[in-house]
């Protein structure tokens, strides 16, 4: 039997679940197939880049899974700082596309800290939550470290400007400080707060933001504008049917009507050529790494472990209920991609980092802990 409290490597890398790896390999190789039809059946533009960076993601996601879960733990404010470092560095000398300033280039890669510090966000809060007792969590002094934990960040994102990224991470925050414990007294009192600051909020908006809000509103406002994006979506989702056209057979991907089909509107892209049959089976599978994941959550015996995962796959979630909710247009066009599938080198590393932490939780679910989980035991 395994030394639960300190496994070697082949113990460690056996203990993985190869079977989670493998739903894994199957969303990033749909990824591949629709950036090659995305590009018109050519690999070299956005598909080869893909599978490359899948690859990389994996081996990465190996790596992290094989490192004893309590050194993440130890680390984990220091990659927070990094992080937060990572965006200060952004608003200096970052990368300026589409109006945004949110990129630093490292030549081979883009590199996006806001994707990076969504699962730094997890990891923090993950570490100052791990040990806590009931009392301390309902204790309104301990509210106040995670709300600075997000805020920072909430509000450096919020600089580039990137909305939908600070949405989600607060999203992020909001959600592990219910699965901690945290008092519904908090979160009444958060929401109300919520309703009456969005006139506030409106008026810190971008215009192209706010065009974005109204035009989830009506559309057909301005159908050559800025609802071109949204109504053609739509009409690639419609005219996909039950079993869809055909691989490289999308009229409005190949003929370019559908927009940004290789990063935001990849999911329509792939549901017209392979029609609701195909879009619920992609949902299926994703789902399924979501319900394999909540799994892994409920075997970890630390609360650390049980936090880290659900943090992650909370993360993954909205991923994906904001991307299809955004592509069927009952959300706002936000510009969040659909993780793994999605053109994105910062995307799909952080998203398989993410995974790979989840991974290092499930391989070190026995491993002892202290009461602050900081001496190796």
């Amino acid at each position: 039997m395994f030394n639960r409290d300190n496994l070697t490597l082949p113990e460690k890398f056996f203990s993985i679940s190869w079977t989670f790896v493998a739903l894994l390999v199957m969303v990033g190789g749909i990824g591949f197939m629709s950036l090659y039809s995305a590009d018109g059946g050519n690999a070299d533009k956005w598909a080869t880049p893909h599978g490359l960076r899948l690859i990389v993601g994996l081996v990465g996601l190996v790596i992290t899974a094989m490192i004893d879960i309590r050194l993440w733990l130890r680390f984990s404010y220091a990659f927070y700082a990094l992080c937060v470092g990572l965006l200060v560095f952004v608003e200096i000398k970052g990368h300026i596309g589409m109006g945004a300033q949110r990129w630093i280039d490292l030549g081979l890669l883009r590199l996006q800290p806001s994707e990076l510090m969504k699962i730094a966000v997890v990891l923090a809060l993950a570490r100052y939550y791990h040990g806590r007792t009931p009392d301390e969590i309902r204790n309104p002094l301990f509210l106040l470290p995670p709300i600075g934990i997000a805020l920072l960040p909430v509000g450096l994102v919020f600089l580039q400007p990137n909305l939908g990224t600070a949405a989600i991470i607060l999203m992020i925050v909001g959600a592990m400080m219910f699965v901690a414990g945290v008092s519904y007294w908090f979160f009444l009192i958060v929401g109300s707060g919520v309703v009456a600051a969005v006139p506030v909020l409106w008026s810190f908006m971008h215009d192209y933001q706010k065009r974005r809000v109204m035009t989830f509103l009506n559309p057909e406002s301005d159908p050559l504008g800025a609802g071109y994006n949204i109504i053609q979506s739509k009409i690639a989702l419609g005219s996909g049917g039950i079993s869809g056209k055909g691989f490289l057979k999308g009229t409005q991907g190949s003929l370019n009507f559908l927009p940004e089909k290789q990063t935001d509107f990849i999911f329509t892209l792939f549901t017209e050529e392979w029609g609701l049959i195909g879009g619920l089976g992609l949902i299926g599978l994703l789902v399924a790494i979501i319900v394999y994941a909540y799994f892994i959550a409920f075997n970890c015996q630390s609360q650390f472990g049980r936090l880290l995962v659900m943090g992650i796959i909370i993360n993954f979630s909205l991923y994906i209920f904001i991307n299809i909710g955004m592509v069927m247009g009952l959300l706002p066009v936000v510009g969040v991609p659909l993780p793994m599938i999605s053109y994105g080198g910062s995307s799909m590393l952080s998203v398989l980092f993410g995974f790979g932490l989840l991974m290092s939780a499930h391989v070190h679910r026995h491993v002892k802990f202290t009461r602050r989980g900081m001496d190796m035991v």
